[in-house]
């Protein structure tokens, strides 16, 4: 059994007296979900996590590691994966899809990106960070 380890955020940001976050769509599979990636080498989750958002969206963060909720799927046959999720603000706004992996980027009130989202176990963690964020 081959195991994966990825870390991301839901990350966020106050518009007009709203909650937004950012949802990023997938060149590969087309589904919308939060920006991801896999850990390299000796980097901490949190480390992971600030970098791939980098690299996906040119957005910078200010990340909490004290939300921290994981999601555990089977991508493929013979492999186990586990993403893990933390809060984060945005700094800047302004994204730029990393070109060969992210098909669209936009910003979503809280309250609607369950509609927007492909998978239950996103629900979820929206769920969870709505109340964290507030």
């Amino acid at each position: 059994m081959l195991h994966e380890k990825s870390c991301g955020a839901i990350v966020y940001r106050k518009y007009h007296g709203n909650t937004e976050i950012l949802l990023i769509k997938h060149v590969n599979s087309g589904h919308w979900s939060f920006p991801k990636g896999h850990v390299e080498g000796d980097e901490t989750e949190v480390e992971t996590a600030k970098r791939e958002i980098l690299e996906e969206t040119g957005i910078e963060v200010n990340l909490d590691p004290t939300f921290r909720e994981t999601v555990s799927y089977s991508p493929k046959k013979d492999t186990q994966k586990i993403v893990v999720y933390f809060v984060a603000k945005a700094k800047n706004t302004d994204y730029v899809p990393q070109e060969d992996e992210i098909a669209e980027i936009k910003w979503v009130e809280i309250d609607r990106a369950g509609s927007v989202l492909a998978y239950d176990n996103d629900r979820s963690i929206v769920n969870k960070a709505k109340k964290f964020i507030r």
